[in-house]
């Protein structure tokens, strides 16, 4: 797959435009408007640099990335892609009006529409196109450059060879890890890791430690490279309680339902690292 489109460039679809863009494909982006595009390419080109610098990417390589990457706000534009990856906010409605409008402007009849959502089950979005045998979860990590892993997830609809093309895809010209999850909410590893962090948060919100100790015993005593507040930092706290909410409706089980003060952050726009103050102030 040569021509690819990716939907939304904030911090994951960004990193989804690059890794395409550097493998050598031609990648369209589409966002909503030009202040958009413009903070996504920031984003790109920061990332870039950064890597160039830091010895991860040869000039030659970023310079074929720029190169490859085409941005636009109209959707028509996606009309040749051979796969589309989805990456916009995390709300089901958002996301299936993507898909909708995906169904009506993709022309090829073998194109594939992906889905990079953290927790939304496959099939709801599948069910809003008329090809839902060629929908399916890939489900990349941030930094998206940096983590090697993707999810690839499957609906009851999708079909063997639009698995099978994507995992050649992901593990060939991206050089990702691939693992494959059921159509469950959380797939596999938002499964056990939002549970794990919203027992931090619960530990925290109850006066029971503080929020360094927390990320300091699980840095220090069990070599996890972040604690779990200063991962949902990282994460986003909103996409966070997204997931939370996501898994607690499909399986109502009580250490999956998103703790008050995770709610009420997320409504005061403290959202981690996205917004500069999270459990941790990010502002300079």
């Amino acid at each position: 797959m040569e021509r690819i489109g990716v939907v939304g460039c904030g911090l994951m679809g960004s990193g989804i435009a690059e890794i395409a863009a550097r493998s050598g494909a031609d990648v369209v982006v589409i966002e909503t408007d030009r202040e958009a595009i413009a903070a996504g390419l920031a984003r790109i080109e920061k990332s870039l640099s950064r890597a160039v610098a830091a010895g991860k990417v040869p000039e030659e390589e970023a310079n074929l990335a720029r190169g490859n990457l085409m941005f636009s706000e109209d959707f028509s534009r996606l009309a040749d892609r051979e796969l589309i990856i989805e990456a916009v906010a995390e709300d089901e409605d958002v996301k299936v009006e993507v898909f909708k409008k995906l169904d009506a402007v993709v022309l090829d009849p073998s194109a594939i529409l992906a889905t990079n959502t953290s927790s939304i089950p496959i099939i709801k979005l599948a069910m809003a196109t008329k090809r839902p045998e060629q929908v399916i979860g890939m489900h990349f990590f941030n930094p998206v450059p940096v983590l090697r892993l993707v999810e690839i997830i499957s609906s009851l609809l999708t079909s063997a060879e639009t698995t099978a093309r994507v995992r050649e895809y992901a593990s060939g010209p991206l050089k990702k890890r691939v693992i494959t999850s059921p159509d469950r909410a959380g797939f596999v590893v938002n499964a056990l890791l939002i549970p794990y962090l919203l027992s931090a948060v619960r530990m925290l919100e109850s006066g029971f430690a503080s929020a360094d100790d927390i990320d300091t015993g699980m840095v220090v005593g069990c070599a996890h490279p972040l604690g779990p507040l200063a991962l949902a930092d990282l994460i986003g706290l909103d996409t966070t309680l997204a997931v939370a909410e996501s898994l607690y409706e499909e399986f109502k089980e009580p250490h999956m339902a998103p703790p008050p003060l995770l709610s009420r952050m997320t409504q005061a726009g403290l959202l981690g690292r996205k917004s500069g103050q999270g459990f941790y102030s990010y502002k300079s």
